[in-house]
């Protein structure tokens, strides 16, 4: 026994050391996904105010410094003049108005790149140090290049309204929302599960089909964010801004005008918005009966259950945000405070599910 005890002790160690190793990684990639959440609401905001569009070339590296002094504010302009927008929208428009919307879209861009630094360079930092452990390194190389691929699609998008009409797809706009928000669940379900070091349990069978209702809950709280990313493509929340009713009807009238009929869920504004507020009562039914279950549940510990309550709060304010925000035609702030709303539910439900993985 004596001679087994300093390999034990250091087999301790090892396993401590390897521990801690894993809770820094973890707090880094929750830093890197509090950012993603930030760029998210940016970009929001950004659509809202209508600034999107106010940089009409892309530059990567070289266009990290904003212009500096009126001659290169100057030249800056004179680009964005030749821009749809400024033609066809905001003909006269003077220097200063420029500015206040060209500063939502830089800082939009400049914070993808603080991103891309705050993921790269702890990265390199942490794997210098041997800190990331082998079978993780693929994984991180794999975010980087989606964290990568992401500007270029938010490129991508811009670029769409920068031809004719000044107006990005809505298309390319949600495939935009959705790349981000699958790369911000990647990083933070990776960050939670260094956080705890802990595997996949057998558990109670009602825990398991909890697991399986949690998994439902991110699929149509994803399914009502893609629909909120064609309301946002569309401007579709800029009619009809009456609740519960449609122009008066429970259906909206014209819903169904385009042809073919599928064109109409995607292009016509009465029933984008419709599908929007279906997808709402489906989300709101599915959390709510989730969190009953979990509150019923006697196989959960007492912080899984206040996360259900958590979740179910959070249901509700973003219901109230969204009513709000129909009511009073898209304000900027309740716009923005609607996504972020429905980032929040979708965070907790994901932090749910990770939760009862280890019940």
């Amino acid at each position: 026994m004596r001679a087994n005890q300093p390999e034990r002790i250091a087999m301790n160690n090892h396993f401590s050391q390897s521990r801690n190793n894993d809770r820094q990684l973890a707090l880094w990639l929750f830093v890197v996904a509090a950012l993603i959440f930030g760029m998210v609401i940016l970009g929001g905001v950004t659509r809202l105010t209508h600034s999107g569009l106010s940089m009409v070339d892309w530059k990567p590296v070289t266009g990290i410094l904003p212009p500096i002094g009126e001659t290169e504010w100057l030249a800056e302009f004179e680009q964005y003049k030749t821009s749809p927008e400024y033609i066809k929208k905001n003909e006269g428009m003077s220097l200063d108005g420029f500015k206040s919307i060209f500063w939502f879209e830089y800082s939009h861009r400049l914070l993808g790149r603080v991103i891309g630094l705050s993921f790269l360079i702890p990265f390199l930092i942490f794997w210098w140090q041997g800190k990331i452990r082998r079978t993780l390194i693929p994984r991180f190389v794999i975010l980087f290049i989606l964290g990568g691929l992401q500007g270029v699609l938010g490129w991508y998008m811009v670029k769409s309204g920068l031809v004719n009409i000044p107006q990005v797809s809505q298309y390319r706009l949600t495939a935009h929302l959705v790349a981000a928000i699958t790369l911000y669940a990647f990083i933070l379900w990776t960050a939670m599960s260094l956080w705890r070091s802990q595997q996949l349990v057998d558990s109670h069978p009602s825990v398991a089909s909890l697991r399986k209702h949690g998994r439902i809950t991110i699929a149509v709280i994803s399914l009502m964010i893609i629909s909120g990313g064609f309301v946002a493509g569309t401007k579709a929340g800029y009619v009809f801004n009456t609740f519960p009713l449609m122009g008066g009807q429970w259906l909206p009238p014209g819903g169904m005008a385009l042809e073919p009929w599928w064109i109409n869920l995607f292009e016509n504004l009465a029933t984008v918005q419709f599908s929007h507020r279906v997808f709402a009562i489906v989300v709101a039914v599915t959390v709510f009966t989730y969190a009953l279950r979990g509150w019923r549940s006697k196989a959960i510990n007492d912080t899984t259950c206040f996360t259900f309550t958590l979740l179910f709060i959070m249901l509700l304010i973003q219901i109230g945000l969204g009513i709000a925000t129909l009511l009073y035609v898209v304000p900027v702030t309740l716009g923005a405070m609607h996504q972020a709303g429905a980032l929040l539910l979708f965070t907790l439900a994901l932090i749910l599910s990770h939760r009862l993985r280890m019940h």
